[in-house]
């Protein structure tokens, strides 16, 4: 069965490069616009990781991780921080939140599969 990631970021662009690199590798994908949208598609449904971008409109990253953390369901549900954000400060604010990893913007698709691939178990 393939495993299953929620991307959530404001750039409709950087969704679909994300969505295609990971579709390649054989994960299903589901896309979310922003924090709140993000949290809205989370209804109960195993998803094996959560790629995010920090700053976005409505509700940023950082939020948005911090109160899936309080969701039992996905309360170990690994998180990627995939931003233009590449200051230490943020990283920590990132890693406090619940994140596990941290991609700086832009990246290339490998470096993405090859994160993905050691936060989510086969």
């Amino acid at each position: 069965m393939a495993k299953t990631i929620l991307i959530v970021d404001d750039s409709a662009s950087l969704r679909q490069a994300v969505s295609i690199a990971l579709k390649r590798e054989g994960y299903e994908v589901m896309e979310a616009c922003d924090g709140k949208d993000g949290l809205s598609k989370l209804t109960g449904q195993k998803v094996h990781l959560i790629i995010s971008d920090v700053n976005m409109p409505n509700m940023d990253g950082l939020t948005m991780v911090s109160q899936i953390k309080q969701m039992p369901a996905y309360k170990f549900t690994p998180v990627i921080m995939l931003t233009t954000e590449a200051g230490e400060e943020m990283k920590a604010k990132g890693k406090a939140a619940g994140a596990k990893a941290w991609v700086v913007k832009p990246f290339k698709p490998e470096q993405m599969i090859t994160a993905v691939s050691k936060l989510v178990a086969a």
